[in-house]
């Protein structure tokens, strides 16, 4: 499938906090995992081929980009945290910034998983309202009319 959110434009929309971001830490390999784990089951590997074929601009940027950026953040965010060498897992420390604690991470998560779900859930609205107009969505393959997770209540529809 085509790509439908580039490096750069995932740090442009869910990198918001002013600090500066290599593209390259964010890999095709990561906007395709969360577009597999996040999206896919709600848009369906259909819609999602047709808009990577050109079809469909408003849902893309809208609505898909917003929402395959922030789980995207949120699938690296905790490899941002810390940093990998033959070495094994360390902290960046230098004179003027010191990592932060478990708690902070954990406060950020959270937040970035909150403003993920509140897109995904504009976005399965906008399929709803839409839906006539979008030939290859099935909402009946849309995971989140069966089951969904809030308050950490597990809801089947």
């Amino acid at each position: 499938m085509a790509e439908l959110v580039t490096s750069a434009e995932v740090i442009a929309i869910a990198f918001t906090d002013g600090q500066y971001i290599e593209q390259s830490v964010i890999s095709p390999c990561d906007i395709e995992a969360a577009t597999e784990r996040w999206v896919t089951p709600v848009v369906g590997r259909a819609l999602l081929e047709a808009v990577a074929g050109g079809k469909y601009e408003e849902l893309k940027e809208d609505y898909l980009k917003p929402v395959i950026a922030l789980y995207t953040r949120l699938l690296v965010q905790p490899r941002l945290n810390a940093a990998t060498s033959q070495a094994g897992l360390s902290v960046i420390t230098t004179s003027s910034r010191k990592a932060v604690d478990a708690e902070a991470r954990r406060e950020l998560q959270r937040s970035l998983k909150a403003r993920a779900k509140f897109l995904r859930q504009r976005l399965e609205e906008y399929l709803d309202e839409h839906k006539a107009e979008l030939a290859e969505y099935d909402e009946k393959q849309n995971i989140l009319k069966r089951c969904r997770c809030d308050g950490g209540f597990v809801q089947i529809h």
